[in-house]
């Protein structure tokens, strides 16, 4: 993955959840945008919440333009377009771009439909099942008290 742009301007990346009051709901996208620096080699991604915590969007942004960034990519981390990616969080990018003079900013598609997005829905479902029939396989999501279990 190039960290530049076509014309030498350090790419920052800001990798958006909804939020929650959860610190552990907000602690998982930390090891998303760890995932995800570690998989692309991009030196400079943050993590942000659209609400409810911090870091915020304009917080993320920030920290991107303090490594060096002059063009910073708002990545929504949500499974589909909705009023959140067309309205708020382009709103609030504006909003933090507006502090950075001279910056350039866009905001990316969601996740969205995705060939790879089945494959991780099956592979949860298989591993899921294979725990209901007593095997000692881990998800890397469910922990002794959220578990999947068959249900009567």
């Amino acid at each position: 993955m190039q960290s530049e742009t076509p014309n030498h301007e350090t790419i920052g990346i800001v990798v958006v959840d909804h939020g929650s009051r959860r610190a552990a709901s907000n602690d998982l996208l930390l090891e998303v945008v760890q995932l995800f620096r570690q998989t692309t080699g991009r030196p400079i991604v943050e993590a942000a919440h659209m609400e409810l915590a911090e870091p915020s969007i304009a917080a993320a942004f920030a920290r991107c333009v303090a490594q060096g960034a002059g063009l910073v990519i708002v990545h929504p981390y949500f499974l589909s377009p909705g009023r959140h990616w067309s309205e708020d969080i382009p709103r609030l990018a504006a909003q933090a771009a507006a502090q950075h003079p001279g910056v350039r900013h866009m905001v990316t598609a969601p996740l969205g439909l995705h060939q790879k997005m089945a494959e991780i829905m099956a592979e949860r479902i298989e591993v899921c099942l294979a725990r209901c029939r007593g095997e000692d396989v881990a998800c890397g999501v469910c922990d002794e008290q959220t578990r999947c279990r068959l249900l009567d």
